[in-house]
């Protein structure tokens, strides 16, 4: 059974696409036939994943119902793992999308019939409560909320619950919030250490018990087309990667 994850915050600079990218590598070197689908118009993680940012067809082509989700399916070079691109067309579904007949369940019509060759299916989310990510949430069984370590952590969140309080009710009755997870963690300072407890005295069973370190190999291996697990496997920020694998399929 396919069990389908978006990675959502409206707050930009958070780790979306950097937790996108690396749980997806993660999960399919743990065996899991995985795909990433990229619904941001920045098209970050498909850079990340050595894709070009204008390749055809996108995730934009296929939200406009002229190509199908499994046309716009490519391999990676992570086993296991295949990706739905972004490009820059994608920018003007925000405005295009709200147009179109049932606008909100784009995607999840596209997916229906359509993964049931993965395990996992991860959609990497734009820094927006827009039409973008309500489609990603409407398609999701599951929500990982990035949170990064900062004085501005908590600002957003309350409103990130009301919406999926909103699409639980009326669009999306199964979708759950899989985890908080708190990413560019600096344990040497006290104000990591401060928002780290906040989070999880507001929200104590949400928060994952991996935390994501700040650490230069995440952040140089999107220059290099891939994840951080295959630019420095050894590193924390490989490590931290594999145990939120581990602990988002022992979550189920």
């Amino acid at each position: 059974m396919t069990t389908i994850y978006a990675i959502a915050n409206q707050k930009g600079g958070v780790g979306k696409t950097t937790t996108a990218v690396n749980l997806a590598a993660c999960v399919a070197e743990a065996g899991y036939r995985t795909l990433l689908i990229d619904i941001d118009p920045q098209a970050n993680a498909s850079v990340g994943l050595g894709l070009p940012k204008d390749g055809e067809p996108s995730i934009y082509e296929v939200l406009a119902g002229t190509a199908s989700l499994a046309d716009a399916v490519l391999p990676t070079n992570v086993d296991q793992l295949s990706v739905v691109p972004s490009n820059g067309s994608l920018a003007g579904a925000n405005i295009e999308l709200p147009r179109l007949e049932g606008s909100e369940t784009r995607l999840r019509e596209a997916l229906t019939g359509a993964v049931g060759d993965y395990d996992f299916v991860l959609l990497d989310c734009p820094p927006s409560l827009g039409p973008l990510t309500v489609n990603a949430l409407v398609a999701a069984d599951r929500v990982i909320v990035p949170v990064q370590t900062e004085y501005f952590a908590l600002e957003g969140l309350a409103g990130l619950l009301d919406t999926l309080d909103i699409i639980r009710r009326d669009l999306n009755p199964r979708l759950t919030v899989a985890g908080m997870l708190l990413t560019m963690h600096d344990g040497r300072t006290r104000l990591a250490q401060d928002v780290e407890r906040e989070v999880r005295r507001h929200f104590p069973e949400l928060v994952f018990d991996t935390v994501i370190p700040r650490n230069v190999r995440v952040s140089e291996a999107p220059s290099f087309g891939r994840p951080v697990i295959h630019h420095d496997p050894h590193c924390a920020g490989s490590d931290a990667y594999f145990e939120l694998a581990k602990e988002v399929a022992a979550r189920g």
